[in-house]
């Protein structure tokens, strides 16, 4: 077997979660990350027959049993995944039947994968139904995408309209536009719903009040999400109640034009 230290995804996983600390998006224990794994790869550092323990998954996620992810654990700071990644992380393989993830590396405290393992994996599923090559789930807590998100409305289609003509890269990065969800008890699987719901249709979903949401192929492009909204909700804040120059719709337009993108319907005017 090799070095599980040495493995790519475990690297990964410590750089981005010192990243997203350094950035301030992550606070203590907040924010949370999980990566669907190859089994493949993982087989060439860990004994796949080898199941430490299980843990329930608190929802039926019959429809990945199987995968293997990488899950940042519940009470742990970012801060220290690169130093102690065998304490902060864990590698979970869903159950046959969805009801347990089976522990095969990690949480070497007896701790568990973080609380939002729900919304996690049903995110994973929705986002896998649009997208079959789909690996990564991102929770942050962005300083400035929430300070926007308390003085704007939760309408999606204005939240996104404000992002778009606040930054000429926002409707290149995502042109599918942000979900928002209103103030909602996390945690819960009803929030896990209402998370998936909207990952049919949006990469990135806000949190009212909370965080943000960001997916992608890999860790890499769920960040870059995350931190092109940050980034403009900075810009935003920044200039707010000074505004004089926004992009205009038809700039909008044509930079997805010149991209070949498809935007979110009902952003621009017609």
């Amino acid at each position: 077997m090799k070095d599980i230290f040495k493995a790519p995804f475990i690297i990964e996983m410590g750089e981005t979660t010192a990243n997203m600390y350094r950035q301030g998006w992550d606070e203590r224990n907040g924010g949370n990350i999980s990566y669907m794994l190859d089994e493949a790869e993982v087989a060439e550092y860990l004994d796949l027959n080898n199941v430490i323990r299980t843990i329930p998954t608190g929802f039926d996620a019959k429809k990945l049993a199987g995968k293997i992810f990488i899950v940042t654990g519940t009470g742990k700071y970012f801060k220290n995944v690169q130093k102690d990644p065998e304490t902060n992380l864990g590698i979970v393989r869903i159950s046959a039947d969805g009801t347990t993830a089976e522990l095969l590396w990690g949480y070497k405290d007896g701790g568990k994968f973080t609380s939002e393992f729900p919304a996690h994996m049903m995110s994973h599923i929705a986002r896998l139904e649009q997208d079959p090559n789909h690996r990564v789930v991102c929770h942050s807590h962005p300083t400035y995408t929430i300070a926007m998100n308390t003085v704007c409305s939760t309408d999606e289609k204005d939240f996104t309209h404000k992002l778009w003509q606040s930054n000429t890269e926002c409707v290149v990065v995502f042109p599918d536009g942000v979900g928002v969800l209103p103030c909602m008890v996390c945690g819960t699987e009803e929030i896990g719903i209402a998370t998936a719901e909207k990952m049919k249709e949006h990469r990135i979903v806000v949190w009212t009040n909370h965080g943000i949401y960001g997916t992608g192929k890999n860790l890499d492009e769920a960040f870059g999400l995350i931190e092109t909204v940050e980034k403009t909700a900075m810009i935003y804040m920044l200039a707010l109640g000074h505004t004089v120059n926004v992009i205009p719709d038809d700039i909008i337009r044509g930079l997805a034009e010149l991209w070949g993108l498809k935007m979110m319907d009902g952003v621009l005017d017609d």
